[in-house]
């Protein structure tokens, strides 16, 4: 968690290899990737929905899936997508663009889990979305931790979102993390003082 400019998408982006990190590094199954290039991360297993989510808004929904499918070598979406997401699968020949901020944010999350992925990567997956649907996505993302056995990163800013779907809570300030603790411990006022402007 943290502000706008405190570096959330920053490490999201040199977690995936869009951009290069000065020093550290990225381990995914035991397997250093902080040399491989981005396609490689994802086919060890290392997913990401940036910021806006960025669908191909001139695609129907079902092509929008399959554009993930071509990591895996597989032609056919899955049933387990469309039980896990009934509303992609009442829209799935509507375009991208003709969809709500949360059928977006579904969709988004629904092409990378074709690609079978071990650590799911999510930057502000509340942006743009209206609160009674921030609930479902949090519902959402909870069910896939269950069904999907993986990891799920998220950096966010609304407080009241994280703490339904985190294990572990950090701060970042200025890059760097500057709290950490279990959910259980949260102490909501502490972080809330990291989040005003």
């Amino acid at each position: 968690m943290g502000r706008n400019g405190m570096g959330k998408t920053t490490l999201m982006k040199s977690l995936i290899g869009i951009l290069k990190p000065r020093q550290g590094s990225v381990v995914v199954d035991g397997r250093e990737v902080v040399k491989a290039d981005s396609h490689a991360r994802v086919a060890s297993g290392l997913t990401y929905v940036p910021q806006g989510r960025q669908i191909f808004s001139t695609l129907s929904v079902e092509d929008n899936i399959k554009t993930g499918l071509t990591v895996v070598g597989k032609k056919k979406i899955d049933d387990w997508i469309y039980v896990l997401f009934p509303v992609l699968k009442d829209r799935r020949r509507r375009r991208g663009w003709n969809l709500s901020g949360g059928q977006q944010q579904q969709l988004a999350i629904a092409r990378v889990l074709v690609t079978e992925p071990k650590i799911l990567l999510l930057d502000e997956p509340t942006e743009g979305i209206q609160p009674s649907i921030i609930k479902d996505i949090a519902r959402k993302l909870n069910e896939i931790k269950k069904l999907r056995d993986l990891t799920i990163v998220v950096s966010e800013q609304v407080l009241s979102f994280t703490p339904d779907i985190a294990d572990r809570i950090l701060v970042i300030e200025g890059g760097r993390f500057v709290h950490e603790d279990l959910r259980a411990n949260v102490d909501e006022a502490k972080i809330h003082r990291y989040l005003s402007v």
